[in-house]
């Protein structure tokens, strides 16, 4: 009997983990999301990601021939490391790609960074799809933008194109190194919008500062008012630098996105010679996993697909 042959999605985040079973088309057969473990380091949480899979596996698909791995993580991952990942300690360290060759004997790995996996998710099947050039920004425990040209994701000389989570903020930032200024991604993004509306011993989320200043609460709404502006800032400067059809903003940030659709949209009106679409990603919860199971596919049929793949959602949640 033959046996069946699948492919795998991995999605490595700083607090969990999503992981995906799917046929050799990318239908999805089973899929978990896990706690990442982030605190107990890069090994524990690679580890688990891994035992996630082969349980998948074992209730799904028992026996099944592992033909492709498809992975997104966060930092820009090589086979013997992982740069600009401080999330988890001890991930720049991990050697990625050999760890995943280890995991799967046999099957093709290949790897990209959490947003560039989601821009080639949103580019094939979701809110960009036709549209060259195009911009996918991710928004949400970090910042970072996918650039869409010739209908692939740039990777750029060093796999770092679109890591505008290190943008300079001002001009006294010039020719200081990230670690004398404040970097874009300290402040545009949950975790810095969080770090700048909590209090010692109390504690607030990025959405519950939107839900609060959107009730009222006029601290907050300043906050939001200057993470807004702020964003919109830089996402028109990218704009006139790339020319896109279209841009689209995913992550968790988005379910917030009355909040920061006007004054984004009235950027790019106001600053931009030929202002682009704006609109929300498609898949703003699942794409960098989406991406990961494209990769996937392509590695094990040596092809690009078109169609979205059974069993995958893109509606806003």
């Amino acid at each position: 009997m033959t046996q069946p042959r699948v492919v795998i999605g991995i999605d490595f985040g700083g607090t969990k983990t999503a992981v995906a079973v799917c046929d050799q088309d990318g239908a999805r057969l089973a899929g978990a999301v896990l706690d990442s473990a982030g605190s107990r380091g890069a090994r524990v949480s690679f580890d688990r990601a891994v035992q996630g899979v082969y349980a998948l596996l074992a209730e799904t698909v028992p026996g099944a021939d592992v033909v492709a791995v498809g992975v997104s993580s966060f930092g820009i991952p090589f086979e013997d490391r992982v740069e600009l990942a401080p999330a988890i300690p001890g991930w720049s360290q991990l050697p990625l790609g050999a760890e995943l060759r280890a995991a799967f004997p046999g099957a093709f790995v290949t790897m990209a960074t959490d947003t560039k996996a989601a821009g080639e998710a949103e580019a094939r099947w979701g809110s960009l799809a036709g549209c060259d050039p195009a911009v996918y920004i991710n928004l949400g425990t970090g910042l970072a933008a996918a650039i869409v040209t010739g209908g692939r994701v740039l990777a750029g000389r060093n796999g770092a194109a679109g890591e505008i989570g290190y943008s300079l903020r001002t001009r006294l930032d010039v020719g200081l190194p990230g670690a004398e200024r404040v970097v874009l991604e300290d402040v545009v993004s949950g975790a810095g919008l969080q770090r700048s509306a909590s209090a010692p011993g109390r504690k607030v989320t990025a959405a519950e500062v939107f839900a609060r200043a959107a009730a009222g609460d006029a601290r907050l709404a300043v906050l939001v008012t200057e993470f807004v502006d702020e964003l919109a800032f830089h996402v028109a400067n990218i704009a006139i630098a790339v020319d896109p059809a279209r841009i689209a903003i995913g992550g968790g940030l988005t379910r917030s996105w009355d909040l920061l659709r006007p004054r984004i949209a009235e950027a790019l009106r106001a600053g931009v010679p030929y202002p682009p679409e704006l609109t929300v990603a498609d898949f703003p919860d699942e794409a960098a996993l989406l991406g990961a199971v494209a990769l996937a596919v392509d590695a094990g049929a040596g092809h690009v697909g078109t169609r979205l793949p059974a069993g995958w959602r893109c509606e806003l949640r």
